[in-house]
């Protein structure tokens, strides 16, 4: 548990819900390479990126979905923050809005303004593998925890199944 931010660790005890904490080897902490190295379905992955607005006053969300998804950007993601354009974060904005790197960023212990929106599809899972926010560490949640999170919104069609 040493891995993780003390505020990751105090979110998820308060949650009331299990969490296992894994220890990870920082090379291994992008989604694809984490999947293989440590035999993880990608269906049981979920991905964390933040987004941002590239017109008018920067504004923010972290969109969380399935590593088997891909994230509508266009128009789910366009529409709900209000933007007439949105591209993802770069790392080292990402950094400085969340506190994490890219690998290991997570939707708990982030700044009270930041929307967490999380594709409904996630909420399907038995259990899913987030960023423990570092590369270092991965957890194992119950989908649930969502429900219980501050600023979290589940969406329907946040993302769809990559083909």
């Amino acid at each position: 548990m040493s891995d993780t931010l003390p505020a990751i660790r105090a979110q998820l005890e308060s949650s009331g819900l299990p969490f296992e904490v894994w220890p990870c080897d920082p090379e291994m902490a992008d989604t694809a390479q984490f999947c293989a190295h440590y035999d993880v379905p990608p269906e049981n992955s979920a991905n964390a990126i933040l987004v941002r607005s590239k017109t008018g006053e920067p504004a923010y969300a972290l969109c969380v979905l399935l590593a088997t998804h891909r994230l509508d950007v266009n128009h789910t993601v366009r529409r709900k923050l209000g933007a007439r354009k949105v591209s993802f974060a770069d790392a080292e904005e990402t950094r400085e809005i969340t506190g994490m790197e890219i690998g290991g960023v997570t939707p708990l212990a982030l700044p009270p303004d930041l929307p967490v929106w999380v594709d409904a599809a996630v909420m399907g899972c038995d259990y899913v593998i987030l960023g423990g926010g570092n590369r270092a560490s991965k957890l194992k949640v119950s989908p649930a925890l969502f429900e219980r999170l501050p600023g979290a919104e589940v969406i329907e069609g946040l993302a769809s199944a990559r083909d």
